[in-house]
């Protein structure tokens, strides 16, 4: 799909706000495909409502509909993605550069005072409760596990509605950590913001230090690892969420050191009984 093509051949009939938009867009190239819904309208000095309209009047279904149109649009294209035309071991080289890349750029975006407060937050939490859908979902999973390696008791389910009446059932006390590349997903915000008014804490994992799932947080820490529409769960913002989640759970056990250790133990012993 030539998008550039469909925006000038609508662009006589939008509004002059709409036209910002259209102009944003046609002149921002590559990275607009990593660009999240609050960062275009601040880029466009236009208001989130205005980026859905412009999107749904050149056809599609909202923002991340047209993103994935630009994904697949030859002329937003990333140049310096893996390409899988070029060999195996130069793919594979690629792949590890992007890897490397994301964990040196999440470092470099490292807030310590974000990071302890947010490890003061959930040391002293009642109740932890993971959420994410899709690819974050598997990284709230896995932070399950690893909170129970080291003796903090946390939650995280898959089901939508299993995470939503999670969400409601949080009192003052509690904390609320939510994982999203994109900062935009829906389900995750809205469960945060659920979440939030039921007293709860809220700690945000994201690419996005501008995305709507920012307004909900009290605490934000940033990954890296862009990824565009048709990337999603890609090895690179998954690397960066374990790294973050790392940092949390070191946090966590330099405050507990004894107890932690004693953990780690009981809960390895645990099941290495259930292996061969």
């Amino acid at each position: 799909m030539d998008v550039r093509a469909r925006i000038y051949s609508y662009y006589p009939s939008l509004t002059k706000s709409e036209q910002k938009v259209a102009d944003a867009v046609l002149e921002r190239n590559v990275d607009l495909i990593y660009h999240s819904v609050t960062e275009l309208s601040e880029f466009a000095e236009v208001g989130e409502t205005t980026i859905m309209r412009f999107c749904r009047k050149i056809g599609f279904k909202g923002y991340q509909d047209f993103k994935l149109a630009l994904a697949q649009d030859k002329a937003y294209q990333n140049p310096d993605q893996p390409d899988s035309g070029n060999g195996e071991e130069e793919t594979a080289r690629g792949v590890y550069r992007h890897a490397v890349q994301a964990l040196d750029t999440c470092l470099s975006l490292l807030d310590k005072d974000r990071l302890q407060k947010a490890v003061d937050l959930i040391d002293a939490a009642g109740h932890v409760q993971f959420f994410g859908v899709g690819a974050s979902g598997i990284t709230a999973l896995d932070a399950k596990n690893r909170f129970m390696r080291i003796g903090r008791r946390a939650e995280a389910v898959a089901d939508s509605h299993m995470q939503m009446m999670a969400a409601m059932s949080m009192r003052p006390g509690d904390v609320a950590v939510g994982f999203s590349v994109s900062g935009s997903t829906l389900d995750t915000n809205d469960m945060l913001a659920k979440a939030k008014q039921s007293g709860a804490s809220v700690i945000a994992i994201t690419n996005f230090a501008k995305s709507p799932i920012t307004g909900v947080a009290d605490v934000v820490l940033l990954t890296a690892g862009k990824e565009s529409p048709l990337e999603g769960g890609s090895m690179a913002a998954k690397i960066a969420q374990l790294f973050v989640l790392d940092l949390l759970c070191q946090g966590l056990a330099e405050k507990r050191p004894e107890w932690t250790k004693e953990m780690k133990e009981r809960t390895a012993k645990a099941v290495i009984e259930r292996i061969y």
